[in-house]
C-alpha cells in the first residue's frame, strides 16, 4: 500500500467531501497500540503490514529470528495479524515499526486480566521448574506456581527432590490466577485455589444429582475419630463411625485406610448444609436378619470378649458381626464388683445363648451356664446337625407331655417312665 497518493486525475473526479472522508479513514498510530493488519510482503529481512495508516508498518528481521517455526508459519502474505506499535511514523525515519511477539504478549496479558477479574480457572502445562515452584506458560507470558500453591496431596515441599519436580514437567494442571501485575511482569498462579473452585462446583453438582439410596464409588480422603471422609469426585461425604460396619468399630483405621477405593451407600443429601451422609455397612448383609438361621437358645458357642462395662461384658460370636451381652449376673455365681474380675477384652470363652431378640438386635449370653463345657464340646455343639436339633425339639415336647400328665394327676406314671426333667432347660435334673 505504501503512502497514500491521490492523483490530479483522481481528485478531479472526487468532491472535497470525498477526499476528507478518505483521509479520515487513515488510522492514527500511537506507541503501545495493538492493531490488526494484513501482511503485504514477507522477506528474510522484514515483514510489511498494512495497518490502515499513511504508510505500511515494518516488522524487523531481528524479531523474526527470535520467533519459533510455528509462529513464522502464521506470517504469510494475505494473513491477518495483530501487531504492537513500537514506534509510530512521526519518528525521524518515517517508518512505523511493529512487533508481532509483543502484540501476542499484550493480548495474553489482557486475557489473563479477564480470567483474574472473572475468577475463572484454566488448564496450563508445566514448562519448567525451579526450587520455588513451577513455570507455566500462559500463551507467551510466563506464569509462576509457588510450591505453597500446589495441591498438598502432591507432598512436595521446597526441599523436594529433583526427581519430584521433574516428574511434573509436561503435566497439565488446573490453575487459577491469584495475582497479576503487568508492570512488574508478575503472574502468580495457584493449583490449590483452582482445585478448591473445582471441588465447589463438583459439590454443587453432586448435591443436585445424588439421592438417598444411590451406590457410588469414592476414595478415602481422610480419617477422624468420628468417621471417614470419602471423596466422591470433587466433594467429600462422611461415613460416620456407626455406619462403617455392623460390628463395633473403635476407629475407622481398623477397617479402611487413606487412598483406598470404596463403594458407599448414600444415606442423606443435605443441600442446605452442603453435607452428604454415606454408609459402608448398608451394602453388607445385615447379620441380625439371619441370626435365627445360625443360632438358637441353649446353644454353646465360642465368642470373643470385645468390651467391658460395669453391667457386664460384650462378646462377638465367631467371625460374625453379632455381639451379645453377658450380664454381670451371668458371669459367675460369686459376687463381683466388675466383669474384669472374671474376663478380659480379647478372651475367647465358651458361652451359652440364653436369649435372642433379632428385632432389637439383642442376644443374651451366659458364661456360668456354659461352665464345664470344654473347647471340643463347644465346637461340636456349635456345629450341631439338623438331626440333633430335631432331638432337642422332641425333648421339649416330652417335657410338655409330662407337665400335662402331672396336671391330670398322673405324675406317678411319669416318674416311672422318665426321670424328672428341668422344664426351663429341657435337661435331666439328676434327681432320683
Amino acid at each position: 500500500m505504501g503512502e497514500q497518493h491521490i492523483s490530479i486525475e483522481d481528485s478531479s473526479a472526487m468532491s472535497m467531501s470525498d477526499l476528507l472522508e478518505q483521509w479520515d479513514t487513515v488510522k492514527e498510530v500511537k506507541r503501545g497500540n495493538i492493531l490488526s493488519g494484513t501482511i503485504v510482503s514477507v522477506t528474510p529481512h522484514e515483514v510489511l503490514v498494512d495497518v490502515g495508516a499513511k504508510s505500511e508498518g515494518v516488522v524487523a528481521g531481528r524479531e523474526l529470528e527470535r520467533l519459533s517455526d510455528e509462529d513464522l508459519e502464521e506470517l504469510k502474505e494475505g494473513n491477518e495479524v495483530s501487531v504492537y506499535v513500537l514506534r509510530p511514523d512521526d519518528d525521524e525515519d518515517g517508518h512505523i515499526w511493529l512487533s508481532v511477539s509483543r502484540a501476542w504478549i499484550e493480548k495474553d496479558w489482557l486475557a489473563a486480566q479477564e480470567l483474574y477479574d472473572s475468577s475463572e480457572c484454566y488448564t496450563g502445562t508445566v514448562a519448567n521448574h525451579n526450587k520455588g515452584g513451577l513455570i507455566v506458560l500462559f500463551g507467551q507470558v510466563r506464569g509462576f506456581v509457588p510450591v505453597s500453591q500446589l495441591e498438598s496431596s502432591r507432598g512436595i515441599t521446597r526441599s523436594g527432590t529433583e526427581e519430584q519436580w521433574s516428574q511434573l514437567v509436561g503435566e497439565e494442571l488446573q490453575l487459577k490466577i491469584i495475582e497479576i501485575d503487568r508492570e512488574r511482569n508478575r503472574l502468580i498462579l495457584s493449583e490449590r485455589a483452582a482445585m478448591q473452585e473445582w471441588r465447589k462446583g463438583q459439590k454443587e453438582r453432586l448435591l443436585a444429582t445424588l439421592k438417598p439410596g444411590d451406590v457410588v464409588t469414592g476414595r478415602v480422603a481422610s480419617l477422624a475419630d468420628f468417621g471417614a471422609f470419602v471423596d466422591l469426585g470433587g466433594a467429600d461425604g462422611l461415613v460416620h463411625l456407626s455406619e462403617i460396619s455392623w460390628a463395633s468399630v473403635s476407629h475407622p483405621r481398623d477397617v479402611m485406610q487413606v487412598g483406598e477405593s470404596v463403594e458407599v451407600y448414600v444415606l442423606q443429601v443435605d443441600t442446605e448444609r452442603h453435607r452428604i451422609s454415606l454408609s459402608l455397612k448398608r451394602l453388607q448383609p445385615e447379620p441380625w436378619s439371619r441370626v435365627l438361621e445360625k443360632y438358637e437358645i441353649g446353644q454353646i458357642i465360642n465368642a470373643t470378649v470385645t468390651r467391658l462395662a460395669t453391667f457386664g461384658a460384650f462378646a462377638r460370636l465367631g467371625e460374625d458381626e453379632i455381639e451379645g451381652l453377658i450380664h454381670v449376673s451371668e458371669l459367675t455365681d460369686g459376687n463381683i464388683s466388675h466383669p474384669r474380675e472374671v474376663v478380659s477384652e480379647g478372651d475367647i470363652v465358651a458361652l451359652r445363648i440364653i436369649h435372642i431378640n433379632p428385632e432389637r438386635r439383642r442376644m443374651g449370653l451366659s458364661l456360668k451356664q456354659a461352665e464345664g463345657v470344654g473347647e471340643w464340646e463347644a465346637y461340636q455343639d456349635s456345629q450341631e446337625s439338623e438331626e440333633s436339633l430335631e432331638e432337642s425339639q422332641s425333648e421339649v415336647e416330652t417335657v410338655e407331655e409330662l407337665e400335662s400328665m402331672e396336671s391330670d394327676g398322673l405324675s406317678d406314671a411319669a416318674e416311672e417312665t422318665s426321670p424328672p426333667v428341668d422344664t426351663e432347660t429341657g435337661e435331666d435334673s439328676g434327681e432320683p
